[in-house]
């Protein structure tokens, strides 16, 4: 990186989307009641939506109550890091057929607990950011 190039840099919603694919990890963020959850999940990308499963439980009563939803997600290496933030709706996948295309894209929980609800996020926005890691800036005070 050019000294006199930025070192945060907006993607397109494809790089975003592009990079999001990649990705197996993101946090979701649920109004429950007064406040704000932020859950882990496991996530796949399902043409232009996000699908993880869950268990009942807090995060599905939310999710049911509430379904506008932030989700993000990010990656990094030594030079580079990227995060990329989703806004959209949630709800269960409730149809039988849907149910058998979403298990066919083999969307597995990372912990051996029993996760019998697929969820898909209809993303009404995309975006996401990269960073180009570098030293601190000199700021000279007068």
């Amino acid at each position: 990186m050019a000294l006199h190039d930025s070192p945060v840099a907006v993607l397109s919603s494809g790089e975003a989307w592009d990079l999001l694919s990649e990705q197996k990890l993101g946090r979701l963020a649920v109004q429950s009641d007064d406040e704000l959850d932020i859950f882990p999940v496991n996530f796949i990308v399902d043409g232009d939506t996000i699908v993880f499963r869950t268990a009942d439980g807090a995060k599905l009563t939310d999710l049911k109550a509430h379904s506008q939803v932030s989700f993000e997600a990010d990656g990094w290496d030594d030079t580079t890091g990227f995060s990329i933030v989703v806004k959209g709706h949630a709800s269960p996948i409730t149809s039988l057929q849907e149910i058998a295309k979403v298990e066919a894209l083999r969307l597995r929980p990372w912990v051996p607990t029993i996760k019998t609800t697929f969820v898909r996020i209809i993303v009404s926005s995309i975006s996401a950011r990269r960073f180009h890691f570098g030293p601190d800036p000199i700021v000279r005070y007068r």
